[in-house]
């Protein structure tokens, strides 16, 4: 059995994918950590393996990450300009935080194989002029870059199903103008439950056990190198 870690527990998919974390008898302990943890209201039955622990992102040394010794680091922590306040600070959380967590939590012993997935946004590209692609792909190549045996990032269309505490008009929208295009195409969205489902099965394959049907291919740039599954992908994943 392994462990696995998730960042970002609280969010759309994070939540759906804790739940089929700890839904499963694959994972001899799970951890959810974060600036803030699910309530134990919202926490299935099934949580005897769950170790929850609110962490500052600003201080990590103290949050003692890799203690933890993580088989399997999942990442699906992010945030919106908006709700960041300022493009300066939506860097910070979107980037910085998720980078600088994937380092701590990476173990020193050079026999321990760790792998992490990371859920990033199609578009994402490092050199878009965009401040959330590019952020979004800057942080995949940082992540990638940190060494770990396996890294494998998620890049899915539009989230169909998530339940967010702010209500966004452009999402609204754009569900719409994606469910008419889902009708011709397979590339445009993906239900979160379906996602979770696909970000789980993937960290606990790892990219050599990965399906045909995922559609896993070999990204990023010299030194930086992961594996990247795209909507697709993902909806082929989570629905096997």
């Amino acid at each position: 059995m392994s462990t696995a870690l998730i960042l970002g527990a609280t969010g759309a998919t994070g939540r759906l994918l804790l739940r089929e974390l700890l839904s499963s008898n694959e994972w001899s302990k799970v951890g959810e950590y974060g600036r803030r943890v699910t309530p134990e209201a919202d926490l299935p039955p099934n949580r005897g393996n769950l170790e929850q622990k609110t962490i500052n992102f600003e201080n990590l040394e103290a949050a003692d990450l890799k203690e933890g010794r993580w088989d399997v680091v999942f990442v699906t922590l992010g945030t919106t300009r908006g709700n960041a306040g300022s493009a300066e600070m939506f860097e910070k959380i979107d980037r910085e935080y998720v980078v600088n967590a994937c380092k701590a939590a990476k173990t020193d012993d050079p026999e321990h194989k760790q792998r992490v997935v990371y859920l990033s946004s199609s578009g994402a590209n490092p050199s878009s002029s965009f401040l959330y692609m590019r952020s979004k792909g800057l942080t995949e190549l940082g992540i990638a870059r940190l060494g770990y045996a396996d890294t494998i990032v998620f890049r899915p269309g539009f989230l169909k199903g998530a339940q967010r505490a702010d209500k966004r008009l452009g999402e609204t929208i754009a569900g719409y103008l994606t469910g008419a295009a889902s009708l011709f195409t397979s590339n445009m969205e993906v239900h979160v439950s379906v996602l979770a489902k696909a970000i789980m099965k993937a960290g606990s394959l790892g990219s050599s056990g990965l399906p045909p049907a995922a559609g896993a291919t070999k990204a990023g740039q010299e030194d930086a190198w992961f594996t990247l599954v795209g909507n697709k992908g993902a909806l082929a994943l989570g629905q096997e």
